[in-house]
């Protein structure tokens, strides 16, 4: 559940840029590091209270916040696009009040105010952004071989992502310095881009394996033949064995994962409108001794 930054400052909605101001420079003096210095608890929420400030004093993105539009950590609300889910400044503090031409106000300011003219210069005062994270939906066969996809950002930035071949559903991927905006000049967060791999109509990942059923018809069940197999990277030829049996597996190797190998499961299939020559030969190899050994409970 996304943060409310009116919260984080003890705000109501109905707030004014000097009520955002006054209770800004209030939780300023309480929670700064340069107070209470080694109170990580303290640090986060100075962190939280800068990104709410910087949020609620840039009016564009305020009035977005307002409308429903993105979150609080500046992330596209899916209602409004149902693409990649591009994100703003993050839960850390974002770009500041710096980053919107119409910004009222500045926290260098504030922290001078504060803390005298020095402040900006010592060394809590400049701290690191906070990391944002940022879903992404990738294709199965992506997550096998590795793709790239580029996302675009509500501050208009776009991002390419390299997704290295093998990701795992729920797999984090770090990219460095593309999180919130440092706290005066600090360096900034990292983006941590959650992958959510999507399951395909085919294949399914067991390890470093891929499972695939197959069907086949009865002919090359009985004859043996050479088909098609689809695998992530390709279709390629498999030799049917004569006399397969539905449940019968080939494995295919090298056509996993990383080491990994692809299993292909056989499904012998009937038609789906037998016709009367196919009957009449049921009828005739059935007198032969073919009994199947059935469990009987």
């Amino acid at each position: 559940m996304s943060w409310d930054p009116y919260a984080a400052l003890g705000l109501s909605r109905a707030s004014s840029q000097d009520d955002i101001r006054r209770a800004y420079r209030r939780l300023a003096k309480e929670l700064h590091p340069d107070v209470r210095p080694g109170d990580k608890a303290a640090e986060d929420k100075f962190k939280r209270s800068t990104a709410a400030f910087n949020l609620l004093t840039d009016p564009k993105q305020k009035a977005r916040f307002d409308r429903g539009e993105i979150d609080a950590d500046g992330n596209e609300k899916p209602s409004f696009n149902f693409g990649s889910r591009p994100r703003g400044p993050g839960p850390g503090p974002g770009p500041g009040p710096q980053s919107g031409a119409d910004s009222a106000f500045d926290l260098g300011d504030i922290f001078s105010d504060l803390f005298g003219s020095g402040a900006s210069g010592r060394g809590f005062s400049r701290m690191r952004g906070r990391d944002i994270r940022l879903p992404l939906e990738v294709d199965f066969i992506d997550a096998v071989n590795g793709a790239k996809r580029r996302v675009q950002l509500s501050d208009g930035r776009t991002l390419d992502i390299a997704i290295p071949p093998g990701v795992q559903d729920g797999q984090v991927l770090r990219l460095k310095s593309q999180g919130g905006a440092g706290v005066q000049g600090g360096p900034p967060g990292d983006a941590l881009v959650e992958l959510k791999v999507k399951p395909h109509a085919m294949f399914r990942r067991e390890g470093d394996d891929i499972h695939l059923d197959f069907q086949i018809s009865i002919t090359e069940a009985v004859e043996g033949a050479r088909v098609q197999v689809p695998t992530p990277s390709g279709p390629v030829t498999v030799s049917i064995p004569e006399g397969a049996n539905t449940g019968a597996k080939l494995r295919l190797k090298g056509k996993g994962i990383g080491g990994g190998d692809q299993y292909v499961r056989l499904l012998v299939m009937l038609p789906d409108n037998p016709d009367d020559e196919l009957k009449r030969f049921i009828k005739k190899w059935a007198k032969r001794d073919y009994a199947l050994q059935r469990p009987l409970g």
